[in-house]
């Protein structure tokens, strides 16, 4: 393999790996809803801004970053009780129109309490690049794959091993069997909305010393994660990570060897692509409901 060619394929994991975080928001809400997040862009541009406040107030980095992911999170639960369960009888095209109100509300939001002006944080490890057959890495990259890495075998884990977990399968699978059992939709829901604002808080942190963080940032990866979610199927969590990790070396390999000016048409062309010849992605359901 040529240093070149690994070199692109090491920029498109560490890319992929943020993309598969933020997917796996769209999935995981998408399964106990069937409704499609487009706020979840703005959870990682809250990540991201909230943890440059907090370091800039003094807090060292991993106080902040976990400060950052719950005051995210709360953000997350917020959207779910005050928007979405007020007019969780409405269609899901109503649903899914709050949710892109709540993305540019969030938006305009980030502009007052900060700056329109780019942030950065500080590498978690040093920014030496370490070589790799030829190719460098910076650590930060590393820190990327591997918290993703973590964070999809502690969703595997809870979602197979806990009750609330399990719960929040059997509602994906069957509502009306679901709360037969005793199981509070309601409550699965709440609890996926914060869990996926503190998926997109945790890939906005991780992504910020690399690719810097502003008010606006989550627009354009929240599409692409989107776009990720429906490459790899729309409610499946391996779907999710195969999908963000399978855009991002495209997008990286499309930059290398053609033009990087292309990069950003690769994702939303693949989304395009899927939608009409493949609806249910590459692990998700094969059926398609009309809305």
């Amino acid at each position: 393999m040529s240093p070149q060619l690994l070199q692109y394929l090491l920029s498109g994991l560490t890319v992929g790996a943020i993309y598969a975080l933020v997917a796996l928001g769209f999935s995981i809400i998408y399964n106990a809803s069937n409704v499609i997040n487009f706020a979840q862009g703005e959870f990682v541009m809250i990540g991201g801004m909230t943890t440059v406040s907090l370091i800039a107030a003094g807090l060292p980095l991993a106080l902040a970053a976990l400060l950052a992911i719950a005051a995210t999170t709360l953000v997350g639960l917020a959207l779910e009780k005050l928007a979405v369960e007020r007019v969780r009888s409405e269609s899901v095209v109503t649903l899914i129109i709050i949710t892109i109100g709540a993305s540019i509300l969030l938006r305009g939001l980030a502009s007052l309490v900060w700056d329109k002006n780019l942030h950065a944080l500080p590498a978690f490890s040093g920014e030496r690049p370490i070589a790799l057959g030829g190719a460098t890495i910076v650590p930060q990259s590393l820190w990327v794959v591997g918290v993703t890495l973590v964070v999809v075998a502690a969703l595997w884990w809870f979602f197979n091993r806990t009750l609330h977990g399990k719960a929040m399968l059997a509602t994906s699978h069957n509502r009306l069997a679901a709360q037969l059992v005793g199981i509070s939709v309601r409550r699965v829901l709440l609890v996926s909305f914060g869990l996926s604002a503190a998926l997109g808080a945790l890939a906005g942190i991780l992504i910020a010393p690399i690719t810097f963080t502003a008010w606006d940032v989550g627009v354009m990866l929240g599409l692409k994660g989107f776009a990720a979610a429906v490459l790899g199927g729309l409610g499946s969590g391996p779907g999710a990570v195969i999908g963000g990790l399978a855009l991002g070396l495209l997008e990286a390999l499309s930059a290398g060897y053609v033009s990087s000016a292309y990069k950003d048409v690769i994702a939303f062309g693949i989304m395009l692509a899927v939608l009409v010849l493949m609806p249910g992605g590459l692990l998700g359901r094969r059926s398609v409901e009309r809305v």
